[in-house]
């Protein structure tokens, strides 16, 4: 039996990816576990194996008069296993009953597969807790309660209602991107929590699809988005002879369009970052031409002049433009056509 789960031990090491050392545990832990539910024992037992044989041991402490037995041996008893014994040492003595194997069998296999569980949603839980703020593909299983579940193999995650783009929908088998906002450890599991709307999905898409951004050339410096309808990124080139917008829109707009597939149709425009706060905010505002822009620096306002034709572009539709142009660079943004100037 002994061979048998040592055995057991080492091909289940290998199948599931965990260390010999955690089963070894939860074995042990099983066996004492069948000893004290089939035979009666307090917290002095422990479990030693020598050879692939297991063996169950009781520490008791010597005492002149016993007053607990489960605890405790008297001095003449002890002097009996060993003379050397005296009063206050504590001895082990082996308890291992002759069919302790069967029992201890049929006890440690629930306990194991229990241990194994929780060391494998361990394994999981460690893996994607350092994925948190990336992004993540797997294909989706169900909705359930407006919840969409995503298959990523070994485990799935959450893409909850508020993290949902508008309008999006999600057909059961397709496969999907998502930004990983928190991995959460509970009773089942391992739970991840994904989002579409999140910034930081937009902002690791450019870095997978923009190579000038991953070899830290261009530099993202601010995203605003709308999720679903529209989104503005400001970019800053710190090679001079590299185009940040140019390497973002990619050739005639290939990885802007990759992008824009991913999110299923959403809108983005790529502005050239500046220090120069009237110029940042003339980009931010595109497509729309601006003819002069005019900041308060000391309240961070902007007074923005358009030509006639273009002030409903500038403002955009319900105001979008101008509403993603203020949160992209963090001014307020007052419009204003020529004729009304």
């Amino acid at each position: 039996m002994q061979e048998k789960l040592i055995d057991i031990v080492r091909q289940v090491a290998k199948e599931k990816n965990i260390s010999a050392e955690v089963i070894i545990e939860a074995l042990e832990a099983s066996l004492i576990m069948a000893y004290k539910r089939n035979f009666g024992s307090a917290n002095n037992i422990r479990v030693v194996n020598s050879d692939g044989d297991w063996h169950i041991f009781v520490t008791k402490v010597v005492v002149e008069e016993v007053i607990d037995s489960k605890f405790e041996i008297d001095l003449v008893s002890a002097k009996k296993i060993n003379d050397k014994f005296e009063l206050d040492d504590e001895i082990d003595l082996e308890v291992t009953p002759k069919d302790f194997g069967r029992i201890a069998a049929q006890t440690a296999k629930q306990v194991i597969i229990q241990r194994l569980r929780d060391a494998e949603r361990n394994v999981i839980y460690d893996e994607y807790t350092d994925r948190e703020n990336d992004i993540l593909s797997g294909k989706i299983s169900r909705v359930d309660q407006k919840n969409v579940h995503i298959d990523l193999g070994r485990t799935e995650a959450v893409l909850a209602p508020s993290e949902q783009i508008p309008g999006e929908r999600y057909v059961l088998g397709e496969r999907i991107k998502a930004y990983v906002l928190e991995v959460r450890k509970v009773s089942k599991g391992p739970q991840i929590m994904v989002s579409r709307t999140h910034p930081g999905l937009l902002k690791r898409l450019l870095e997978l699809e923009v190579p000038e951004i991953k070899e830290g050339i261009v530099e993202i410096k601010a995203i605003s988005r709308e999720p679903g309808s529209r989104s503005k990124v400001a970019v800053f080139s710190r090679n001079p002879e590299v185009d940040s917008v140019g390497a973002c829109i990619g050739h005639k707009g290939s990885r802007v369009q990759m992008i824009v597939n991913e999110l299923h149709g959403e809108k983005m425009d790529v502005i050239r970052w500046s220090e120069d706060a009237a110029e940042y905010i003339a980009g931010a505002l595109s497509p729309a031409k601006v003819i002069s822009v005019d900041v308060n620096l000391a309240e961070k306002t902007s007074r923005v002049v358009v030509p006639d034709f273009q002030l409903s572009l500038a403002i955009g539709k319900e105001g979008q433009n101008a509403r993603l142009a203020a949160k992209l660079t963090g001014w307020k943004i007052d419009i204003k056509s020529e004729s009304q100037v």
